[in-house]
């Protein structure tokens, strides 16, 4: 029996809140469930998502397969980390952390959408304190583009000027 570990829709229409359940992936997504091992709803400020970690982490095991959606709250909730550490993909954690910072450090690490292309810097070698004024941002970078063109424009103006009056 395929498991999956997925959202199950709850909630009025237009104001959805979501059970994270195991389920046989042959049954419809509100159908009938094996466990609920937690909660998400995504209309709290901050969306409120509460996962039994213990639970979760034992259908792992198990063979279950999240969802997309659950896999990220698994990550956020820090089930998803916890199993991983199980299989030896990642490597245990210092004995100096606790469980509190085990806990924050999935919400940390999940992935955040840029809106725009990043920048990288290229600091060469020395302190990057004494290369902080080299660092330019992109209004400066598009003031020198435009004065570029504006140059090159004139150049060329000047140079069909004299092939003018080379003609005359």
């Amino acid at each position: 029996m395929p498991v999956k570990i997925r959202l199950t829709r709850m909630g009025k229409k237009k104001q959805p809140t979501y059970r994270v359940v195991v389920v046989d992936s042959r049954k419809p997504r509100d159908g009938a469930y094996i466990e609920q091992i937690g909660r998400y709803d995504p209309r709290q400020e901050p969306s409120l998502i509460d996962i039994d970690n213990e639970r979760a982490l034992d259908w792992l095991q198990k063979g279950a397969q999240p969802t997309e959606r659950a896999q990220k709250l698994l990550e956020i909730s820090g089930a998803w980390t916890a199993f991983r550490v199980s299989k030896g993909e990642i490597h245990t954690i210092a004995a100096e952390t606790t469980a509190d910072e085990v806990e924050a450090e999935p919400a940390a690490a999940a992935p955040v959408a840029p809106d725009h292309e990043p920048e990288i810097h290229v600091v060469g070698s020395g302190d990057a304190e004494d290369h902080a004024d080299v660092e330019e941002s992109p209004e400066d970078d598009l003031e020198e583009v435009e004065e570029a063109a504006a140059n090159e424009v004139t150049e060329a103006g000047s140079e069909m000027v004299s092939e003018e009056d080379a003609e005359v």
